[in-house]
């Protein structure tokens, strides 16, 4: 399909949010997936792959994910300088926060003409962490979630119970975890973890690890696998034309 790319700043409890909205081009209503970034927010390799699975059918919102913190449009680089500062970001930044940032991007889309009143999540690194924590909102029936960061670990701000593992319970659509084996960032140790907690929740998921490395999605740098990032968007591709084609 033909795509086409607009923003939108939309009202939260905690600030204004930038949106990034990609979509068909042709008129009609279309299963919405929220998509989230790295700490870097909708960089170039962002854009590219939301604009990738717009283009398969889907409304695609992009948040800035750290909009409190930031001037609307920012965008941070991948050196040292923009790593440092979406970590810092990262460590700023609750997790209830990103409940009303998805509870109000849920809402205004509901409001939309294109909107078909089917969602999904997806994201890549702390974004793989924020469309699991997407899930919890129960308009959620498919989640991609790509070497998500954290998970294993109780880095990110949280008051107590709040932890994303911590609320598997409420999650009703199903998963699907990728991670790449070399990730420095998530050891088998944590994805072990991860999963045995997913199995006794009894959660609906698939689970695939890849011999590849952090950010082997992303189609800048080193670190980039064309092959596995293939293989990882048709993934994605197959879970929500599965859960969100009515």
């Amino acid at each position: 399909m033909m795509i086409q790319s607009t923003h939108h700043d939309l009202n939260t409890p905690t600030g204004v949010m930038r949106c990034y909205l990609h979509q068909p081009s042709a008129s009609g209503q279309y299963p919405t997936i929220l998509f989230y970034s790295e700490i870097f927010q909708q960089t170039g390799p962002i854009e590219r792959a939301a604009r990738l699975i717009a283009g398969y059918g889907y409304n695609v919102i992009v948040p800035e994910v750290f909009h409190e913190l930031n001037p609307i449009g920012t965008v941070l680089a991948y050196d040292d300088a923009g790593r440092d500062k979406g970590n810092a970001d990262k460590m700023a930044k609750s997790v209830e926060g990103y409940d009303s940032d998805n509870a109000a991007t849920i809402a205004w889309a509901k409001t939309q003409p294109w909107c078909n009143g089917l969602f999904g999540a997806m994201g890549f690194c702390i974004g793989g962490h924020l469309a699991f924590r997407a899930a919890l909102q129960p308009e959620i029936k498919a989640t991609a979630c790509f070497y998500a960061t954290d998970l294993h670990t109780h880095v990110i701000p949280n008051q107590p119970g709040q932890h994303s593992m911590e609320r598997l319970g409420e999650i009703s659509g199903e998963l699907l975890m990728i991670w790449g084996k070399q990730d420095p960032h998530i050891p088998a140790a944590g994805r072990a973890q991860v999963y045995q907690a997913l199995v006794a929740a009894d959660k609906t998921f698939t689970w695939h690890e890849f011999n590849g490395p952090h950010a082997f999605m992303r189609d800048e740098g080193e670190r980039y696998d064309p092959q596995l990032a293939m293989i990882g968007n048709q993934l994605a591709l197959d879970l929500f034309s599965r859960k969100l084609r009515s």
